[in-house]
């Protein structure tokens, strides 16, 4: 399950596009610039408007638009990116409200696919769509986006997140190598640190990120038995195997000097400014998070392979975790633009535009790891198609977006306090538990 060491890496990341900000863009179609436009007469959607809501920014925008530019070109669609920011729900409820949704929707939790269909928000995916996943997609993942026996939704974007990405000259500096279980991962950042180096840079203001540490740590030394029983709420967040978690997270989360800018600085410091932190400012060494980070690290002008480097996850009990998350898409509008955006997104074709560009991995079984364009991506791409029954989707993804998705609230909220004061695990379990409880009732 587990792919070899940054070591074995042979080759970078491409360039990408600078980042660029927030406000919605209309990709035109443009024949002249995609090789995939089909003659002309033959645009079935020409002149058709359709808007896009995602959360991504910056390179990871730019990259979804050349995917969404190759479907203008095929289709004569005039599409409109809009960029929801971290809080998806927080961005689509107002719309939802107001009976003015986007077209489609990337939503990052599975968990908003029931929370939608429960408000009559989401359309049903036509058969033609359906088929489409059916053909390249296992059940497991199609389960993702179905509620009820109904498809609603297809993953189209998958992230590995039991990955820690590390700066190859600060372990040099300190002679440290990638360790391979909790303890080796402590040791080694006490040596990162008296080098001079802080260790970590968590992503303190971003929730989500918490979220994904926790997880990693919790099914490593919990097991995937209770870790489905904690993302289903069967078992309580007071439970003996959530204090055992949040103790190990302690132990890095508990000395300053582990944390880059403090623990002050930290629950200041955002995702992707985290990453940068590590390979723009080289202020610190790691940053533990998912195969997007790439896309951050080749920003800051690190060429990922040779200065920015990973290891995965350190066992943290008797399970190697394997967490994975990913982005699911869903019409919010009856309309056959909608659908045939959805069904691109799902398609063999689609997935291989986006295959190319860095920063991105499919869950479609049929783009093959031969698109990615480096053998790190190749090593990830395989696992997400092979991944085997001790793989666990994002646990926070697949609760309630009260619980696991919203910013400055539940899950979220609760762990950032806990980073701000990791002695009070207690404390922590029983907010954790407050929170679930009214999130689940």
């Amino acid at each position: 399950m587990r792919k070899a060491s940054a070591a074995a890496i042979l080759a970078g990341l491409a360039v990408a596009v600078a980042a660029c900000g927030n406000a919605p863009t209309t990709t035109q179609p443009t024949a002249s610039d995609s090789a995939s436009a089909p003659a002309a007469g033959a645009k079935t959607l020409e002149g058709v408007k359709l808007e896009v809501a995602a959360k991504w920014t910056g390179a990871e925008q730019k990259n979804f638009e050349q995917v969404l530019k190759a479907f203008s070109d095929k289709t004569g669609a005039v599409v409109t990116y809009a960029s929801t920011g971290e809080d998806t729900g927080a961005y689509l409820g107002p719309r939802i409200q107001g009976k003015n949704p986007p077209d489609v929707a990337i939503l990052p939790q599975p968990g908003l696919v029931k929370q939608y269909v429960e408000q009559d928000a989401l359309k049903p995916l036509t058969d033609p769509v359906t088929q489409e996943v059916d053909t390249n997609y296992t059940p497991y993942w199609k389960e993702l986006g179905s509620v009820d026996g109904k498809v609603y939704g297809v993953l189209i974007k998958a992230a590995h997140k039991s990955l820690i990405w590390y700066r190859g000259q600060a372990f040099d500096d300190a002679g440290v190598q990638p360790p391979t279980n909790w303890d080796e991962l402590v040791k080694a950042a006490q040596t990162i640190a008296d080098s001079g180096t802080p260790p970590f840079s968590l992503c303190g203001a971003s929730g989500w990120t918490l979220t994904d540490l926790f997880e990693n740590v919790y099914l490593s030394s919990a097991g995937p038995e209770n870790y489905d029983k904690l993302s289903k709420h069967e078992i309580p967040w007071t439970d003996p195997s959530v204090a055992t978690a949040l103790e190990k997270i302690a132990q890095i989360a508990g000395k300053k000097e582990f944390l880059v800018d403090g623990t002050s600085g930290t629950m200041q410091t955002d995702f992707p400014t985290c990453v940068s932190k590590v390979y723009g400012t080289k202020k610190a060494a790691m940053i533990i998070e998912a195969d997007f980070v790439a896309v951050e690290a080749d920003q800051s002008g690190a060429k990922v392979g040779e200065e920015a480097k990973y290891f995965p996850f350190p066992k943290a009990g008797d399970t190697a975790p394997v967490v994975l998350g990913g982005d699911v898409a869903v019409a919010m509008k009856d309309s056959p633009g909608a659908m045939e955006l959805v069904k691109f997104l799902a398609s063999k074709e689609g997935g291989e535009i986006w295959a190319k560009l860095p920063g991105y991995l499919s869950p479609n079984k049929n783009v093959s790891p031969d698109n990615y364009p480096d053998e790190l991506t190749k090593q990830l791409g395989q696992t997400i198609v092979s991944a085997g029954d001790a793989v666990r989707y994002d646990m926070s993804d697949l609760a309630p977006s009260a619980f696991g998705g919203t910013d400055g609230k539940g899950e979220w909220k609760v762990l950032q306090d806990f980073l701000r004061n990791p002695s009070d695990i207690k404390g922590a379990q029983t907010k954790l538990e407050d929170e679930a409880k009214k999130a689940w009732k």
